[in-house]
């Protein structure tokens, strides 16, 4: 019983936070510092210090993300980011998980990319949930990989396991996919057929989805020109834009607790 309510803390303190945009690092900070607060002072949080060698959660929740630095020269990369120089142990974990996982775009390939771990691609034709159908999911999505960590968490998953997701690995990228889970363009996405035409490619149709938004662009405008010279892609938007558009001006000066507190407002 303790090992499952401690397995579950990361994942469901983080998911019940329902009024957090989680998408970009700002978002994905405010779930994990929210998270840190919930676990404060319980067992489970000195489980947390003591496998993220002290790094917080609001730290951890943006690593998932970060380490896609290291996609074009490797994590061994002196300029890439991060580096955690004071948590030696999860530092190498962290490397190793990135080498298991390294960045492809071969769908049939042994090795999947850790950038397969943060969406589903759920069609959205039809509000079809995740159970309904096949097209958009894989063994590698979020959904599998989130239940994947909880299982090395609980001692169901080997820690010496193919993709290296260690127990300090698996609270990282729960903490983050927490957040991911929450951004409808990471679980859902729209299918067209080569006319463009709005299909389900499980009823039988071939289609091409927009992988979240991704292979979309927003033609924005402000005061009848154009807003950007690189037009935005719809999911960078959404993760983003949309949500610091949503946050009230707030002095560079103020420090993130008194963010926070503004915030909650």
């Amino acid at each position: 019983m303790m090992r499952a309510r401690y397995a579950w803390s990361v994942a469901l303190l983080a998911l019940s936070i329902s009024t957090v945009g989680a998408y970009g690092p700002l978002g994905h900070e405010i779930v994990g510092a929210i998270a840190d607060q919930k676990l404060a002072k319980t067992s489970t949080a000195q489980k947390i210090a003591g496998l993220l060698e002290g790094i917080s959660l609001e730290r951890a929740a943006t690593i998932a993300d970060e380490i896609k630095s290291w996609d074009k020269n490797g994590p061994g990369d002196a300029k890439a980011y991060p580096h955690f120089p004071n948590a030696p142990r999860l530092d190498a974990q962290l490397r190793d998980f990135w080498r298991a996982n390294q960045p492809t775009h071969d769908l049939n390939s042994a090795m999947p990319s850790h950038h397969w771990f943060h969406y589903t691609d759920v069609p959205v034709s039809g509000s079809e949930k995740y159970a309904d159908g096949k097209s958009g999911r894989t063994k590698w999505d979020i959904v599998h990989m989130m239940n994947f960590c909880i299982g090395v968490l609980q001692g169901d998953q080997p820690e010496d396991n193919a993709r290296k997701i260690t127990k300090p690995i698996a609270v990282v990228l729960l903490v983050h996919f927490a957040g991911d889970i929450h951004q409808p363009l990471h679980v859902g996405a729209e299918y067209f057929d080569g006319q463009g035409h709005v299909v389900n490619p499980d009823e039988g149709a071939d289609a091409l989805d927009d992988e979240g938004g991704n292979s979309l662009t927003l033609n924005l405008t402000s005061n009848g020109a154009a807003a950007a010279a690189r037009p935005p892609r719809f999911h960078g938007f959404w993760d983003s834009d949309a949500v610091l558009a949503n946050f009230p001006p707030l002095p560079e000066t103020m420090t993130k607790e008194e963010k926070y507190a503004r915030t909650e407002e």
